[in-house]
């Protein structure tokens, strides 16, 4: 950014120095007069001199004053390591050298407006138009760590603040789940502010995801989080020295303005410490509520088996009994059988269709004889074909237009409905009392909350309880959610860590890259951790075979890319199937048996006990790898990678066709999975070999 601050010094210092010296060699006269009452024609000049040396030594005081005064206002742009400027501000590193950037990309500010107080702690300043009301204070929450909040108020409503922090010497994370999920994040194009709401990128791959948060952190242990109040949009430039800009604004935006706030304000916190991991925690704790119970042990030790990818919406009570009877054959254990889309007569029903389901509650009661616990597959959407539409009319359930008149219908994956309003309290006791049907009447022990993202909200709508911000929409649909989380799952995530759900990633597609395939589960996995999320829920095993989506056959995943997927999944908080291994051939079934039963004896009870101390501690159970290695530069970057607790290392193969895989091991002492020792030293393995039938895992011996 350019700094003024410099040249305005030598344009005050020139100006005001030469007029004091000039004021000087004129106030000292010549001779005077020894008569007065000589009153000479010559005497006049000689007054009119004096005069004006007079006038202008006052003017040579004057500038003086003003030059201190000046130089006094700019001096307090710098609050102990943050350098005020009018266009933005820089946070220092004890050397001197640049640890955090951000620039005013809206308006500059008027440096001769600031006033500190007299401690050092704020400043606050003004623009020229008296528009902006700009403040910054300091605190010091830990002795390792310094952090700013900084609040920018406009009173013109119909305009917008931006913000652009600038990304191109360092790496970042955080943020939200995206289509193309990369870590750290990667800036692409020209991306104008767009609303940072909750939203379906499976559906709608340019946008932002349902879990987010308005957190990101650096690997220059710097991290910051907006304010919830901001009417927060994000947009970047990856050709301008990588601006990731925050942009807050009303006008055009889903965002509403609160009833009695005459303006638009950008407020954030920006901290900064001695390591990554330690300003991660301090932001974490802060900012996140960490969950208060865990869910069922089932899920970290069992997969569970979905019928969606393999049946889609043509499943009935045929498919699902086979189903089950082809999980006991092959000896598979089982979290519970989770019956997915189209097993009611019609979307918005809370039963299931008499036609492919002529004896529902005998099917269940069979199930559990075998020993299987069952889930179903909810929304919050009541198509307008469905008996429950004119119910939800009736009784003023559903979100509504604009105006308040009439139900806002949306167009979602099946058709055109009605959204449950769940800020009417009247709302969510109606469908709580369906959903406690289903397991009352049939055993249901719990559901898979699907979508509840605000791009399924109408464009402009109306709610019982208005929203400032449109994804508080998803934090209540999880908050309904959560009396059901011991064996069931949400896909939104924001501010709602505290909630004992499992999250599950959005669908993701048969393929092997980073857009929604293989490559972006731990990627997603990651980001997810770092939001405060520790319960992650990898979407179904080789994907979900949709048409023109899925590397293989439209109805099966290719083999290698299952395999592979499979055994990433069996290191995760939860593993999930819905294409089985017995659609393939037997090495695929031995395959799948012995990463399961690895789960089981090994990855399980330790996903288990950190899943407890995330309870405690609020601590992620997949962690990246700079959590134990912060300041290594080659551990900022590794994607491919990551860990479970501090001491168990997971390095899979993700590349179509390889056997052999390069490995980042951090110092300390390793032992992989076959055996191999690694003592002591940072370690860069090339080539390493691992099998089709393998996973290079390595456990950090004490």
């Amino acid at each position: 950014m350019p700094h003024n601050y410099n040249r305005q010094l030598q344009h005050r210092a020139g100006r005001g120095e030469n007029t004091r010296i000039d004021a000087m060699y004129q106030v000292v006269p010549g001779n005077l007069p020894a008569a007065r009452e000589k009153q000479s024609k010559e005497a006049k000049p000689l007054i009119c001199s004096v005069l004006l040396g007079v006038l202008l030594i006052i003017a040579a005081v004057v500038a003086w004053c003003y030059y201190s005064a000046s130089l006094k206002k700019l001096h307090y742009s710098k609050i102990k390591d943050l350098e005020l400027y009018e266009d933005g501000f820089i946070i220092k590193k004890t050397d001197g050298s640049n640890l955090f950037e951000m620039g005013f990309k809206s308006a500059p500010i008027n440096l001769e407006s600031c006033f500190q107080d007299e401690t050092g702690v704020w400043i606050n300043c003004t623009n020229a138009e008296k528009e902006v009301d700009f403040f910054i204070e300091t605190l010091k929450p830990k002795d390792s760590i310094t952090c700013f909040n900084i609040k920018w108020r406009t009173v013109v409503l119909d305009s917008a603040v931006e913000h652009c922090m600038y990304w191109a010497d360092g790496y970042w994370y955080g943020g939200a789940e995206t289509s193309s999920q990369h870590w750290p994040i990667e800036l692409s194009g020209v991306v104008d502010p767009k609303p940072y709401v909750t939203g379906d990128v499976h559906s709608l791959r340019e946008g932002f995801g349902g879990i987010m948060e308005r957190y990101w952190i650096s690997d220059k242990s710097v991290a910051i989080r907006v304010n919830d109040s901001v009417p927060l949009h994000i947009g970047w430039n990856s050709s301008n020295r990588e601006a990731f800009c925050l942009h807050a604004r009303y006008k055009d935006s889903p965002f509403k303005l609160p009833t009695g706030q005459p303006f638009v304000q950008l407020s954030y916190q920006v901290c900064a410490g001695s390591d990554m991991k330690s300003v991660h925690r301090y932001m974490a704790k802060k900012h996140f509520k960490k969950p208060e119970v865990k869910p069922s042990e089932r899920m970290f030790m069992y997969p569970l088996w979905s019928t969606w990818a393999l049946y889609k919406t043509k499943v009935n009570q045929d498919k699902v009994l086979r189903y089950a009877e082809k999980i006991k054959k092959y000896q598979f254990n089982c979290s519970h059988i989770e019956i997915d889309d189209r097993y009611s007569s019609s979307y918005g029903e809370f039963d299931f269709d008499p036609v492919k389901f002529p004896n529902a509650l005998e099917m269940l009661q069979k199930l559990s004889k075998d020993g299987f616990q069952v889930t179903l597959w909810v929304h919050p959407f009541v198509n307008y074909n469905s008996p429950n539409f004119g119910k939800g009319i009736e009784s003023s359930y559903f979100v509504m237009d604009s105006r308040g008149r009439l139900p806002g219908l949306v167009e979602w994956w099946n058709g055109v409905a009605a959204v449950l309003d769940f800020t009417n309290p009247e709302t969510k006791d109606w469908f709580q009392k369906k959903l406690e049907h289903l397991r009352s009447k049939y055993g249901i022990v719990s559901f898979k909350f699907d979508a509840g993202e605000t791009s399924y909200l109408p464009v402009e709508f109306s709610t019982r309880k208005p929203l400032s911000d449109p994804s508080i929409y998803s934090k209540l649909y999880a908050e309904v959610a959560s009396s059901h989380c011991k064996l069931g799952e949400v896909r939104i995530g924001y501010r709602t860590q505290m909630l004992p759900c499992f999250v599950r990633m959005i669908d993701r597609d048969s393929v092997w890259g980073y857009e929604l395939g293989l490559k972006s589960v731990i990627p997603t996995a990651l980001t997810m951790s770092i939001l405060g999320y520790p319960f992650i829920l990898p979407d179904m095993i080789g994907g979900n075979v949709y048409p023109n989506k899925t590397d293989g056959f439209d109805d099966i995943p290719d083999r290698e890319l299952y395999i592979r997927w499979l055994e990433l999944s069996a290191f995760l908080p939860a593993m999930q199937f819905s294409i089985p291994p017995w659609q393939y051939d037997d090495e695929v079934l031995k395959i799948a048996s012995k990463f399961t039963q690895l789960r089981e004896r090994v990855v399980g009870p330790l996903i288990l006990r950190l899943a407890e101390e995330a309870t405690k501690t609020g601590n992620p159970i997949i962690r990246p790898l700079w959590w134990i290695a912060p300041e290594n530069k080659e551990a900022h970057k590794v994607d491919t990678q990551f860990l479970i607790g501090d001491d168990f290392m997971v390095a899979p193969i993700l590349e179509k066709g390889k056997q052999t895989r390069d490995i980042y091991l951090p110092e300390g002492k390793w032992q992989s999975f076959n055996g191999d020792i690694f003592d002591n030293t940072l370690v860069h393995l090339q080539d390493y070999a691992v099998r089709l039938d393998e996973v290079a895992y390595f456990t950090r011996m004490i």
